[in-house]
Order: C-alpha cells, then structure tokens, then sequence
C-alpha cells in the first residue's frame, strides 16, 4: 500500500511524529513535516521499515524537498519531570513551533496528542505508515534521534548506544547492571532492578 500524499484538499498540512519515546536513556525527539502536494518517494515509509542507509539518504531529500520541516528534542531530565506522554507533545510543539510555515491542519502519528495554538489536529494510528508527511517526520526524528546517541556512546562507550540508541536491550540492560545509571538516563522508568 503506498502512502497517501495528504489527508484532505484545503489546508496546509504538516505532518509530525516522535522516536525514542520507549527508550531507556536520552531525550525524546520529534520532528513536523510539510511536503509538497506531489511529494512521492518509493522508499519513504514508517521510519521501522526502513533501512538504516535508506533513512539517511531519504533525510536528506526531505529536507532538501520539504516546504518546511524542523526537528526538537526533549531531555532525559525533562521527560522524569513531566512525563513520557508530555514530553512527547512538548517535543512536537517546539517542531511545529521552528517551522518556517504555520500549518492549517496537523497530523499527530497515534491516538493522541495535547493541541497546539489553535490548529486543528487529527491523530492517526499507524500514521506513519498511512500519509507521506507522518512518513517523513518519523524520518527526520529517528535519524535525528540515532545520531544524537551514536554522539554520546563516545562519552558512555559502556552501554553500547552506538547499537542500542538507547532502547532497552539485553546488552544495555546488562551495562545497567554492571556501571548503573548515568545523567542521559530516564530515571523515572524505574529501569533499575
């Protein structure tokens, strides 16, 4: 099934998504997305099914082709104060808050979302594998996101977030263990045994 290119006619559309929000250790990104109305890329999907190499190489032409898009980030320390859930939404808002177009319309990847200013939203589950914006956003803010963390595992080699980027893995479960938390992990997810 290929992605639809927008939700509805009218409207400027921006489509927004977040990565790492199950994560044990770093912030939480997000990233807003307005495509053109003819934007179409064979490769584009859900950031999960994709490639590794292909997300990179489709980044570049997002940003290259989008009519706007912006990329934000909530911190560890951030997301144990107000939640996972919040944090999320506040990840999105500072997105939408950097694009260069105010959007019309918001399409939120999944069934919930806080409203922002006085835009209308609809939350899509599975958005991201449903519109070419939602797409596109969950592109930006994986790769955003992988990248930060490649960044820090050479300040924290220890826990191998150069693989992980941070999710919960045997092998990071196991660096928990072994060396306990550092200041880049979400303390409030009661990751210790």
């Amino acid at each position: 099934m290929s992605l639809q290119s927008y939700y509805q006619e009218g409207l400027v559309e921006a489509g927004c998504d977040e990565a790492g929000r199950g994560c044990y250790a770093g912030p939480v990104f997000a990233a807003a997305v307005i495509l053109p109305r003819n934007f179409y890329h064979p490769l584009l999907n859900d950031s999960k099914q994709v490639k590794e190499a292909n997300r990179y190489a489709l980044r570049t032409i997002i940003q290259q082709q989008a009519i706007a898009w912006a990329v934000a980030a909530v911190s560890a320390e951030e997301i144990d104060r107000i939640n996972i859930l919040q944090a999320s939404y506040q990840a999105m808002h500072l997105a939408l808050d950097q694009l260069s177009v105010v959007p019309e319309l918001l399409l939120i990847d999944g069934n919930r979302f806080k409203p922002y200013k006085e835009i209308k939203h609809h939350c899509i589950i599975k958005g991201d594998g449903k519109y070419a914006s939602i797409a596109a956003a969950s592109i930006l803010a994986k790769t955003c996101r992988d990248e930060y963390m490649i960044s820090l595992h050479e300040q924290f080699p220890q826990y191998h977030w150069q693989k992980n980027k941070g999710y919960g893995t045997a092998i990071h479960r196991e660096a928990i263990n072994r060396h306990g938390l550092c200041d880049f992990h979400r303390k409030s997810f009661q990751i210790l045994p």
